[in-house]
């Protein structure tokens, strides 16, 4: 579990970080999704308990989409090709972080994978409307979570290459609740979160932190340099 805390905290990190997307792609969404529910549910614990409903849908969906995925992953592991699953997850690292930074939005291409199969699926999000119960609510949110979207399809190409149907899963589950924050938040307190999120400084903070995580991730010499320099001095000592 220690080895995969830095790994979650990235994940979480791509969530929360990567909210001023969220805003563009799915923003628009929750407002419709909102305006959907009656009139007389739009206030107070009723309001709350549908968008915690849509909101846990959607993020089982990223879960189960990890667990699918890293099922792949695994069976290519045992092929004998971790270090091309490796690879793979060190370069979407590194273009996770360019993005974020908004040095490079090459990203956003992964989208169109996924728009074959929206097509098949809005249809029956849409016979969900209107949401009534909280139920119908989970059930439109897990349909939602599979729209197509450049962030979501990276963090889960990156999740499942690491081999293992549970640990992509957490991973995705750790990315998910990550976006919360920005498509829960309403009002003034969205406007203030927004600003933060946008802020010049921490994106790119934390997309070179991020990118700094891929290139240790990639397989190579450079690896057994890090560990020589970055790991702390033997406490043994001759006499």
């Amino acid at each position: 579990m220690t080895d995969l805390l830095p790994q979650l905290l990235t994940a979480l990190a791509l969530g929360l970080l990567g909210g001023g997307h969220c805003i563009g792609m799915c923003g628009g969404l929750m407002g419709a999704l909102t305006m959907a529910i009656p009139p007389e549910r739009r206030h107070g614990w009723p309001l709350w308990r549908l968008l915690l409903s849509y909101n846990a849908g959607r993020i089982a969906s990223y879960s189960a989409a990890g667990a699918l995925l890293g099922s792949l992953g695994w069976a290519l592991q045992g092929m004998g090709l971790g270090v091309i699953l490796r690879s793979i997850a060190g370069l979407l690292m590194i273009a996770m972080g360019l993005y974020l930074a908004n040095w490079w939005a090459g990203l956003t291409r992964i989208e169109q994978l996924g728009r074959g199969l929206w097509r098949h699926i809005e249809p029956h999000a849409r016979a969900l409307l209107p949401v009534q119960r909280p139920g119908q609510a989970l059930l439109l949110g897990a349909l939602w979570g599979w729209l197509p979207c450049g962030l979501v399809y990276s963090t889960l190409i990156w999740s499942s290459s690491h081999g293992s149907a549970g640990q992509s899963a957490l991973l995705m589950l750790a990315f998910g609740v990550g976006t919360l924050p920005t498509l829960l938040a309403t009002g003034a307190a969205a406007e203030r979160l927004t600003a933060l999120l946008r802020r010049r400084s921490l994106r790119v903070s934390a997309a070179i932190l991020i990118i700094l995580f891929g290139l240790w991730t990639l397989p190579g010499p450079h690896q057994q340099w890090l560990m020589q320099h970055l790991s702390p001095p033997s406490s043994n000592h001759s006499h």
